[in-house]
């Protein structure tokens, strides 16, 4: 069972964080986040965003995905309007950063993200989102807006018993090297995408 292990507020360039560590075991090196806006409001809808590590594209800036913008637009937005980001250290949709570099190096050969994953044989997404809810529990969330273009982020909330408010979409325009992932995302599992930010 998850559990708080270590908080502390964290000025960002966004602005000031309570940032929470839970895990298991007080020795985990790699515990989920969570990162809460100092003008929260439990007693209401709380703004939520579940977020995946992304080493690639939140440290190194890498084109192929837009989740290093997806976390800095929910910093921002949650700073603005109160909220929590849920940062979940499952990286690469929990494949890990070595197997998501392979599986870069298959779609440099025209793979896509699902098919690359696939040949290596791994999950599409082998996320578990379970731990986000027992989180959000824990911090005292029982209703939210939940920051997503994933349904099956909203069905997994529906499905818990924290309430679903609303969703507030969170699009990042394509370039260049992200098009073929985002149409991907929409393509295959479904995302809340406008076509314009696929293209």
């Amino acid at each position: 069972m998850l559990k708080t292990q270590a908080q502390a507020n964290v000025p960002t360039d966004f602005g000031e964080f309570k940032m929470i560590a839970f895990s298991e075991d007080e020795k985990n090196w790699m515990p989920h986040m969570a990162l809460i806006a100092k003008n929260t409001d439990l007693s209401k809808p709380v703004n939520v965003r579940i977020h995946s590590e992304c080493i690639t594209g939140e440290v190194f800036h890498s084109q192929k995905c837009e989740c290093g913008q997806q976390l800095n637009s929910a910093m921002e937005y949650m700073q603005n309007n109160g909220g929590i980001i849920i940062y979940l250290r499952q990286e690469g949709r929990n494949i890990g950063i070595i197997n998501k570099l392979k599986a870069y190096a298959l779609q440099e050969k025209g793979l896509d993200t699902v098919q690359a994953n696939l040949q290596l044989g791994l999950p599409a997404d082998d996320r578990d989102f379970g731990v986000a809810i027992e989180m959000l529990e824990e911090i005292g969330v029982k209703s939210l807006n939940l920051m997503t273009n994933n349904p099956d982020k909203i069905q997994f909330i529906k499905d818990s018993n924290i309430e679903f408010n609303s969703r507030i979409p969170l699009q990042i325009k394509s370039n260049a090297a992200s098009a073929s992932y985002l149409k991907t995302k929409k393509e295959y599992f479904g995302h809340l995408l406008d076509d314009e930010e696929t293209k």
